[in-house]
């Protein structure tokens, strides 16, 4: 029985990002792979604080590019943990973008990532997620489906593992 709370404002971690040059492929927008790879950096955060120990990645998904970001665009990732379970913790991440010229914002992507626990089972125990705005309550009220949608992926991946050739051709 978990025997402490954390809200999701307590696991939220912010992180900011200034688009440059660099940053682009050859559409003029940022690159797929860098973004997932800040995602990583930033809802591990979110996990860190959540679980305080050991947490690895398992997995990322619901992974929805919204709108692209370009060049004098910030983007600004917002992460948060929106439930737990024995080893596992789901984090929440939003990329808002604005405009640096205009000030406009807009959703230019949203996804969810899985990390457990390096210690079975968890320990320190993980908390319970307590939402409290509108957007919290919806996002944390889909944990329960989203983990047994994740079980049963995980299960139909165990399969295909079996059925994949590791030779070298």
């Amino acid at each position: 029985m978990t025997t402490h709370q954390l809200t999701c404002q307590q696991t939220r971690s912010l992180t900011n990002h200034r688009v440059f040059n660099s940053d682009l492929n050859e559409h003029g927008t940022v690159f797929g792979g860098q973004i997932l790879s800040m995602v990583d950096d930033s809802s591990s955060i979110a996990a860190a604080v959540a679980a305080r120990q050991v947490t690895v990645t398992v997995t990322m998904d619901h992974i929805n590019f919204i709108a692209p970001y370009r060049l004098q665009d910030a983007m600004i990732f917002e992460s948060f943990v929106t439930g737990t379970s024995h080893r596992s913790l789901e984090v929440f991440v939003k990329g808002l973008g604005e405009h640096l010229m205009t000030g406009e914002r807009f959703l230019g992507f949203s996804c969810f990532v899985t990390f457990v626990t390096d210690s079975k089972p968890a320990d320190p125990e993980l908390p319970l997620i307590v939402p409290e705005t509108d957007e919290e309550r919806f996002l944390c009220a889909g944990y329960a489906n989203r983990l047994a949608q994740r079980r049963t992926h995980r299960d139909d991946e165990r399969t295909l593992r079996e059925h994949l050739d590791l030779s070298s051709h």
